[in-house]
């Protein structure tokens, strides 16, 4: 069975409790060229930053994502310690401040409620061999969520790039079916621009036959129209292959560029330019799509 096509795009959430402490894991996930981790850790759990890198990179190859992990304690404990270094530093300041500026003093509750003068202390620290386990379980919940997130998306994105392809597919038939293609239409565009070389002074026959077949290559087109048909049945196989091939359908959307370029600059008629262009336009929105996909 084919691994389904994801997105790039994606938000999941788990939470978890072990005792008195309740965790909670976020992770967000938008377009991105590799894989790209930020990770948010509340206090206590720098421990996990590495472990919570493995496991998403063993099931993600591409975007970039934000992991962020809160921990609320159910039951308060602990107590509130005054920084002394810090408050003497404030006091300092004061004491200095004092003659230079006419204003009352600060009041007890307004020192304190300076960053860094007092902070809360845990009665007891976090056990990193009892939360490690429910940590990581809550981890892969919310990365078993975000795949799924990932793939929904992924799914409009193909329903998406299908509708695309046919748009492309009728063009190129429309081209490879233009009468101008046709023997004759070729053959007398070619005599009247022979017979407007024959007009210039002192051409040689060599120069002539040289211009002729120049003129007779520009308007094949066919090699254009053979791959993007290819190119066509190429997307359509990675679509339906699914799974991480971001990076390979931007190549093929690049080549699909490249040939309606060629197709646009080798056409012998206002209908076929036109053609290209409108099959120019359809594959810009296919690569857009294109740049969602893992």
């Amino acid at each position: 069975m084919s691994a389904a096509l994801a997105s790039m795009t994606g938000f999941a959430r788990a939470e978890a409790a072990q005792g008195d402490v309740r965790l909670r894991i976020e992770i967000k996930s938008v377009n991105g060229r590799g894989l790209d981790i930020r990770m948010r850790l509340a206090p206590g759990l720098d421990a996990f930053d590495v472990p919570l890198r493995q496991l998403l990179s063993q099931s993600l190859s591409r975007g970039s994502l934000t992991v962020s992990v809160t921990l609320d304690r159910q039951i308060a404990g602990g107590t509130l310690v005054v920084n002394e270094a810090a408050l003497a530093t404030v006091l300092a300041t004061v004491d200095r401040l004092a003659g230079r500026v006419a204003a009352d003093l600060p009041r007890l509750d307004g020192l304190l409620a300076l960053p860094g003068v007092l902070r809360f202390e845990e009665a007891n620290e976090l056990d990193e061999d009892a939360i490690g386990p429910v940590l990581l379980d809550a981890a892969r919940q919310a990365l078993a969520a975000l795949q799924a997130s990932r793939r929904e998306e992924g799914a409009r994105i193909a329903a998406t790039l299908l509708s695309q392809l046919d748009q492309i597919a009728s063009l190129v038939e429309a081209a490879a079916t233009h009468p101008a293609r046709s023997r004759d239409y070729i053959a007398a565009r070619l005599n009247s621009q022979i017979e407007a070389l024959r007009q210039e002074p002192d051409i040689a026959p060599e120069r002539l036959a040289q211009e002729a077949l120049l003129l007779a290559t520009k308007a094949d087109i066919q090699e254009e129209i053979d791959r993007l048909r290819a190119h066509i049945a190429g997307a359509r196989k990675l679509i339906g292959e699914g799974g991480a091939v971001g990076r390979r359908f931007d190549f093929l959307a690049q080549e699909f560029n490249r040939e309606a370029n060629t197709l646009c600059s080798k056409s012998n008629a206002v209908e076929l330019t036109t053609i290209g262009l409108d099959l120019k336009a359809v594959i810009d929105q296919l690569r857009e799509q294109v740049q969602n996909i893992e």
